[in-house]
């Protein structure tokens, strides 16, 4: 299944926040891989990982609750459940 503009969109937005909140560099939104595992590839720890989602509630007016931060491990996951919440809303 293809991805939609919208996941495209979502998937990116996420990258770009990932990368200014942790201050990667040597990155950008088109080098980062949606797959890639945040905890085992990239090392974020927990902290991280809350900042993350506190940026990612403010940015898509969504509630990320922190039993789901462990499904949170790569960026195309983040962005499915970005989505999902979204549908939830509506």
């Amino acid at each position: 299944m293809p991805e939609s503009t919208e996941s495209k969109g979502i998937v990116r937005r996420v990258a770009e926040i990932i990368i200014e909140e942790l201050k990667l560099e040597d990155v950008t939104p088109d080098t980062f891989k949606p797959d890639m595992d945040l905890v085992d590839e990239l090392g974020i720890d927990s902290m991280d990982l809350a900042t993350i989602a506190l940026v990612l509630q403010d940015e898509y007016k969504i509630v990320i609750d922190e039993d789901d931060y462990p499904r949170l491990k790569t960026v195309r996951l983040i962005c499915a459940y970005i989505e999902e919440k979204l549908a939830a809303k509506q």
